[in-house]
């Protein structure tokens, strides 16, 4: 490590990353960034770990050994090792698990660890063996595993709360990286229908073509144009053999219609080409049969709520019940897709796309695609000319 050794004067709460240490064959931000100075008096006040917490031992040592030499081993050897070796990574008690369970609280436990004590979860075969083990009396004890497995199976309806918790964590962050997908998607639909410097540059452009085609029956006094033409702005070229149409268009607004030319509060009047090439990538498909995952999932969870409420005692239904329902009732995306669908057909309609030759529908690659290399390209010539600009002030 090129890096000197750091030596909190506390024990610090860890922070789990990926750790990357730099090799020499390739030049990274991480070769530059420099690490700011910080109080780290004041940081250790808020991220030590906790002096007054007893290091707790493995949920493996809290279980006995059993003084009888002989042990009842009911599960397989590998899945024996597997919940042997869960048991030794979890440093909490049964009456922790239970308490994350049935009062939703990770204090102790954290979503990954019930997470994979839900995958681990006793089967209903293995529960049979074990419960005909203690019915018959028999003096051999269980072994660790099949013993911790019998106490999982005693939390009230384990699996499915556990399953209604984890995936209530895991719809937020699935939601939320769709919305993030769907939400530049939307703002240039919205960009592309309202914003006034838009409408503008294509009302020059159809200005300048029916001017350049005036007189043709084909070609002249159009209401508007295809989108296609505006890529190829850049191949018609003037007199000089120097300036494209694309370039008088951008120095034209630019005179006519920026009145902060030149300055730092000088805007673009086109979509950015980023958010375009990230709105080309949108997928109707994937994110639809996304959106349709999770709306199964939700109703699977929505059914393990009814059932978990209804086959609780009076004690062990809140805040399971409440807390649970109020997520149901947010996790309204059904509205979400509609808008999708919606943003997407607004604008085709409001330009008046036709689908290509051979598709019944114009597809949001092939829509944003139109506008891809115009708007880069009216990029370029717009920073080139607001520099000018600024030069003479």
């Amino acid at each position: 490590p090129r890096k000197q050794l750091v030596e909190p004067s506390s024990p610090m709460k860890p922070l789990y990353w990926n750790r990357i240490q730099l090799h020499k064959d390739k030049a990274t931000l991480w070769d530059k960034l420099e690490e700011p100075s910080f109080d780290k008096d004041e940081f250790e006040e808020l991220f030590a770990k906790p002096q007054n917490t007893p290091k707790r031992k493995p949920l493996s040592d809290t279980y006995k050994k059993p003084k009888a030499k002989k042990v009842v081993k009911l599960l397989d050897s590998k899945r024996s090792q597997q919940v042997g070796i869960l048991m030794s990574s979890l440093h909490a008690e049964m009456a922790d698990i239970e308490n994350a369970v049935l009062n939703m609280d990770t204090t102790h436990l954290d979503l990954e660890n019930l997470n994979a004590l839900y995958e681990i979860r006793p089967q209903s075969d293995e529960l049979d063996k074990i419960k005909r083990h203690l019915v018959a009396k028999v003096d051999t004890p269980l072994d660790k595993p099949e013993q911790f497995l019998f106490e999982l199976s005693n939390i009230p309806s384990f699996g499915d709360r556990v399953f209604c918790f984890t995936f209530q964590a895991q719809f937020q962050e699935n939601i939320l990286t769709i919305r993030q997908r769907l939400d530049n998607f939307k703002n240039v639909c919205k960009a592309m229908e309202v914003n006034a410097n838009v409408q503008t540059v294509l009302g020059l452009v159809l200005a300048f073509g029916n001017y350049m085609n005036g007189g043709n029956r084909t070609r002249g006094q159009a209401d508007g144009f295809q989108l296609e033409i505006l890529a190829k702005l850049k191949d018609v070229k003037g007199k000089d053999g120097k300036t494209s149409l694309l370039h008088y268009l951008v120095i034209y607004f630019i005179n006519k219609f920026d009145k902060a030319a030149g300055t730092e509060h000088a805007k673009l009047p086109i979509p950015e080409p980023n958010d375009i090439n990230q709105a080309t990538l949108v997928k109707f498909d994937d994110i639809g049969k996304d959106l349709r995952k999770l709306k199964r999932d939700l109703d699977g969870c929505e059914k393990k709520v009814a059932e978990v409420v209804n086959s609780s005692e009076d004690k062990y239904i809140q805040p399971f019940k409440d807390n649970m329902e109020i997520f149901v009732k947010k996790a309204i995306f059904a509205q979400m897709i509609c808008v999708f669908f919606l943003s997407i057909l607004q604008v085709v309609i409001f330009f008046g796309v036709r689908p290509r030759p051979g598709d019944t529908e114009v597809t949001p690659p092939y829509f944003f695609s139109l506008w891809t290399a115009f708007c880069r390209d009216f990029k370029d010539i717009w920073k080139k000319e607001q520099n000018k600009h600024a030069k003479k002030k």
